[in-house]
């Protein structure tokens, strides 16, 4: 039952951080998405694609086969290839595709079966957790980013500035329940 519960956090938690990242995207212009403001910053069009290949390798096959994949060029992820808002939402939506069809996929019992990415033994649960970590960091930074980026005011995607009183008045006016933190977050943020 435990991995049961576990599955369907993972799935809740990790389609939050994209909705996330897609509020932030929504946001920008899209020229705005294609912005470095140094060589040693990426910018958010190629942090989405880092994310996407990622995701590609990780998840492909990724019971049978190696995370690495050998057809995978990491490096060239960091290079700006891709040119449009419409392309760089296509391999945004095919590396979550992916990861989402691999995790749907999973059968709680399978969470403690080895897999390997570049050759180092990890539990499925295990190789999840690094990528609760790993997406997020660069949701984190897609965001960051937007946020500097936008010309006109930011729509928070979480609890905005000085509104914490209120929310948490929200939040207990209710009763107590069992559930995940993001499943009233994901309404929120849908609208």
């Amino acid at each position: 039952m435990i991995n049961n519960i576990y599955l369907e956090s993972i799935k809740k938690q990790l389609l939050y951080y994209k909705t996330i990242g897609e509020k932030a995207i929504e946001q920008l212009e899209p020229e705005q998405l294609f912005v470095s403001v140094n060589e040693d910053t990426n910018s958010i069009a190629v942090i989405i694609k880092h994310l996407s290949g990622n995701m590609l390798s990780r998840w492909t096959d990724f019971l049978t086969t190696d995370g690495e994949k050998e057809w995978r060029n990491r490096d060239s992820e960091f290079e700006e290839t891709i040119n449009t808002k419409e392309e760089l939402m296509t391999s945004w939506n095919k590396g979550w595709d992916c990861f989402f069809n691999a995790i749907n996929s999973l059968t709680p019992d399978q969470l403690e079966t080895i897999i390997y990415i570049r050759n180092e033994g990890h539990s499925v649960m295990e190789a999840i957790n690094r990528q609760l970590a790993h997406y997020p960091y660069h949701i984190g930074q897609i965001v960051f980013y937007a946020k500097m980026l936008k010309q006109t005011e930011w729509n928070s995607l979480s609890i905005p500035k000085n509104k914490s009183n209120s929310y948490n008045a929200e939040k207990f006016a209710k009763e107590k329940s069992i559930k995940n933190f993001t499943d009233d977050e994901l309404d929120k943020l849908k609208k």
